[in-house]
């Protein structure tokens, strides 16, 4: 008779610590708010004009490229040099204010999301090409030169900066995301491309990673380390950045395919030929349809691959037949060769607005990005089960890719207001990474992970989280750089 009595007690207690637990959480959002806008009014003191908190300022600083809800930052300081972000940083650093650095706001992984407020720092008037190096095929640039910006100032050197992601991205955001694109077939990512950089840390120094020399065996690669490191383990101030020389001859062309799985494995044989490809993309029939809308083509609506190959005359041609004799094995063809430049400009432009261009499948939704990367023997593989998935589930969903190093795209198409379809695209794009990672891939080849990818992680890295984590903790104890990142 006396369990009814005992359970009421132990019922009370679980209320009183649930309420205890509520109040301390409010508590604590209470004091990080006030922390916040102390931080923000200093930062007004210092920077003037230059510090903004207005509401819709902060708002296009929180994330809105993406499905992610955006998250706005409490303040948005407008940085000129390096030492002005070191002195933000460490401002922000005494009071334990979160900072998170800002580009063009192009990613796609809620990288520049403020889920704890704080402050973000805006480096787009660090746009400044300090120095370009043409006899050692360098240069230094400020985080806020974007890579149309350097390519246009290098028209007229013979060099040219290809890792192209699409974007007109700053190149600070690029080496934070470790990004790459059509031309990364050829010439790699932003790991290979970043020779050196200047970082202010957590605690407001200002170190400096790497050099200009080609290699080097002394101490740690730093470089490496912040490259992919989206912020959370400094903010890059200046890069150093490898550069090519413009090549003699440039070839581009449209093949059609059967099928998407003729299209992968066109590419595998390419790719395993050893045919030194610079550029080759894939679009299932969805995406042409789309691009036919918005860039005004003519396409015909099938598997396609877009190619371009970079060289001298006589190489470019060989690469090309070659390349032909591949497509024609597996039912590709005909060729539509795009041989003048402003051909090979427009065709490219379409390629880079693929991303606009689904919105014209389906006008009024929004779009649930994501992309995977697989070994190129896995490519066809991979995108044939995941395009009988999206046809399973019946979802609007272009699929898209760099697929010449097994990297592709896939664009969700959903109606926000729906419960249900959103459902239904978080559910396949889990699906999706889990399929990539279980081919010996990886969840992300080029977004980042930002916040929408974290799940993943453990699953991909195993033990070596543990380590990621230390090193997180070592370079920024207060978790004060872009948190909610990565970890979590």
């Amino acid at each position: 008779m006396f369990e009814p009595v005992c359970e009421n007690a132990e019922k009370n207690k679980s209320e009183e610590k649930s309420e205890m637990s509520l109040a301390a959480m409010q508590l604590h959002v209470e004091r990080n708010e006030e922390k916040n806008k102390l931080v923000a009014d200093l930062l007004v003191q210092r920077f003037g004009e230059r510090c903004s908190r207005s509401p819709s300022v902060c708002e296009q600083h929180g994330h809105t490229t993406t499905w992610l809800p955006n998250q706005a930052p409490d303040a948005v300081v407008f940085a000129e040099n390096t030492e002005e972000v070191a002195e933000i940083v460490r401002i922000c650093a005494e009071h334990k204010v979160p900072v998170i650095p800002f580009g063009t706001g192009t990613s796609l992984e809620g990288h520049i999301n403020a889920p704890g407020g704080g402050v973000s720092i805006d480096l787009s008037r660090m746009n400044q090409i300090v120095a370009v190096n043409s006899e050692d095929l360098d240069c230094q640039v400020q985080p806020g030169v974007t890579r149309k910006q350097l390519n246009s100032h290098l028209r007229d050197t013979g060099l040219f900066f290809p890792i192209d992601p699409g974007a007109d991205a700053s190149l600070g955001g690029m080496a934070a995301t470790r990004a790459s694109g059509t031309n990364a077939v050829r010439y790699g990512t932003m790991k290979d491309a970043v020779l050196g950089m200047t970082v202010v840390t957590a605690s407001g120094e200002i170190i400096h990673t790497g050099g200009r020399a080609r290699k080097s065996s002394a101490g740690y690669d730093l470089t490496r380390l912040m490259v992919g490191s989206e912020g959370t383990l400094g903010i890059v101030t200046e890069l150093t950045l490898r550069l090519h020389g413009q090549p003699e001859a440039i070839s581009g062309g449209v093949c059609p395919f059967p099928s998407i799985e003729a299209a992968c494995n066109a590419v595998i044989s390419t790719i395993q030929c050893g045919i030194p490809v610079a550029r080759i993309e894939l679009l299932d029939e969805l995406q042409v349809r789309a691009c036919n809308t918005y860039s005004k083509l003519n396409f015909a609506e099938t598997p396609t691959l877009f190619l371009e190959f970079h060289g001298s005359e006589a190489g470019v041609k060989e690469q090309s037949e070659l390349f032909g004799s591949i497509a024609e094995e597996y039912g590709g063809g005909p060729f539509s060769w795009a041989t003048k430049p402003e051909e090979r400009t427009s065709l490219w432009a379409a390629r880079h607005d693929a991303y606009w261009a689904a919105f014209t499948l389906r006008p009024g939704a929004k779009v649930v990005a994501s992309d995977v990367c697989v070994p190129i023997s896995r490519l066809a593989e991979c995108v044939s089960a995941t395009k009988k998935d999206i046809e399973a589930e019946g979802l609007v969903a272009p699929i898209v890719g760099h697929v010449g190093d097994g990297n592709f795209h896939v664009q969700v198409l959903v109606d926000e207001n729906s419960a249900d379809e959103i459902a239904a695209a978080e559910d396949f794009v889990e699906r999706l990474n889990w399929r990539a990672i279980e081919m010996d891939g990886t969840c992300t080849g080029e977004h980042g992970v930002g916040q929408g990818k974290m799940k993943y992680l453990n699953k991909e890295h195993g033990k070596a989280m543990d380590m990621m984590a230390a090193i997180k903790r070592a370079l920024d104890p207060d978790n004060i750089l872009n948190p909610g990142k990565i970890f979590g």
